[in-house]
């Protein structure tokens, strides 16, 4: 029998599921009830097939499975009704664990899921809604399996509505939206841009009065009532409502140890720490001096920053490098071209990787060619070495020069020192002032 034919028996059968006088009329004329033959021709065509195409035949290719078009009447409630007390009797005749029973109990779910959402008819919610600082944008995504971050159940989207944060990612059902309690991260990360810096700064259970320090729920060590489970980045312990063992690299770890494995944090702590990694706010010869002795790679990253800053001055006047836009391959990386000594959490990850040195290696490169060789009128901004007058042309990113930190004349490393060489430069910038003419306004003051 084909699959449509199958189906349009079990579609009839579904509409008139307890006629009980086609039943006796069968009997009586000795043919088997209409209801009986297509639930026998259904199990037996399910029995062949194929796990995933069986939860298909049972589910959502079924019109009472699809959104009834226009009002609501009572007989498609009712006769949801029948067909999932139907099931409950058959699920209890059929052998244990069988392939029969398996199915049967796919097909109570979704009927049970479709019974709710008539009883419960979907309301049409704004596409997005602001509270406690969230910006909760409507999702439209159906097949994407999400777990609701207030009731820690499971968001069927096929038939429930749910919202997402656009600034910290916090999902929820629509029906969960007023239950919430906890403003947006992104609000704490624009008001607090700072980490924790101490590792795992416990304070004790005791000074939690055993609550959770999110949601002042009863916690002990021992699970009872609920299980206390500690984020090691605020050192306090947390419900399992409020901390999903969620894992992420702790900043203290990283400056202190240099370590990034990761450790179980709560959940407000993984999406502060998500969105905290991208800004420069670790200044690590203030925080960790020493880390520069121990790490070789972020003494090459420094020195990789220190010449990028010698270089812009050529790219902010050079019309090539403007058109260019040479300036931008950093624009992820914006701190790069402002300072170099403040580093983001995911650089730190990406110096220990080796990803950052190689990426900035090339970019170095790329700023170096243009200026020495590509560009004539950054060529023409070079140097001479004022005191043996001899090579190349100098530039001040060059590993075999030094500069002179009052004029930024640029001279060999063997021909200047920084304590016993006089600068020419200054030498002959100190004698004009001498010999210029007072200024008028000097004279009457």
């Amino acid at each position: 029998m084909a699959y449509d034919e199958k189906l349009a028996i079990f579609r009839q059968s579904r509409l008139n599921p307890f006629d009980r006088g086609e039943e006796e009329d069968g009997a009586q004329e000795g043919k088997i009830p209409p209801r009986l033959e297509a639930k026998s021709e259904l199990y037996c065509s399910e029995a062949r097939t194929h796990g995933s195409d069986r939860t298909m035949d049972l589910g959502l290719a079924e019109d009472h499975f699809s959104r009834p078009v226009g009002s609501l009447a009572a007989c498609d409630v009712e006769q949801l009704e029948q067909a999932i007390e139907e099931c409950k009797r058959l699920i209890l005749e059929l052998p244990e664990h069988s392939e029969r029973q398996k199915d049967t109990v796919v097909k109570l779910i979704h009927l049970r899921l479709k019974l709710q959402e008539l009883k419960e008819p979907e309301e049409e919610e704004p596409n997005l809604r602001v509270l406690l600082e969230h910006r909760f944008s409507k999702e439209k995504s159906k097949s994407v399996k999400q777990t609701c971050d207030k009731c820690s159940a499971i968001i069927w989207g096929l038939i429930q509505t749910w919202y997402t944060c656009t600034g910290c990612y916090y999902r929820c059902h629509s029906k969960c939206m007023n239950l919430i309690n906890k403003p947006c991260v992104r609000s704490k990360v624009s008001h607090q841009s700072e980490y924790e810096l101490s590792i795992c700064p416990e304070i004790g259970l005791d000074r939690q009065d055993y609550r959770c320090a999110e949601c002042r729920t009863p916690v002990s060590l021992r699970g009872i009532p609920s299980e206390a489970r500690q984020c090691d980045y605020t050192g306090q312990y947390y419900c399992s409502t409020c901390h999903w063992n969620d894992t992420a690299i702790v900043p203290a770890r990283v400056i202190h140890n240099w370590e990034f494995e990761p450790r179980k944090v709560c959940r407000s702590s993984m999406r502060y720490l998500a969105l905290m990694m991208p800004r420069p706010v670790l200044k690590l010869k203030e925080i960790n001096p020493l880390l520069f002795n121990f790490v070789e790679e972020l003494v090459e990253i420094r020195k990789l920053r220190q010449d990028i800053l010698l270089m812009k001055p050529y790219f902010i006047t050079c019309k090539e490098a403007m058109e260019a836009r040479l300036l931008l391959q950093l624009h992820e990386r914006q701190h790069f071209v402002e300072n170099d000594d403040m580093y983001s959490l995911q650089d730190l990850i990406e110096v220990a990787s080796g990803r950052l040195s190689c990426s900035l290696t090339e970019i170095h490169t790329t700023y170096a060619k243009h200026i020495k060789l590509d560009c004539e009128r950054c060529q023409a901004k070079g140097f001479v070495c004022e005191l043996c007058k001899e090579g190349d042309i100098l530039y001040p990113f060059d590993s075999h020069t030094s500069v002179c930190h009052d004029c930024s004349a640029v001279f060999h490393r063997d021909c200047y020192y920084d304590n016993s060489t006089t600068c020419p430069r200054c030498a002959r910038m100190s004698e004009r002032k001498q010999d210029d003419p007072p200024d008028v306004k000097d004279v009457f003051t």
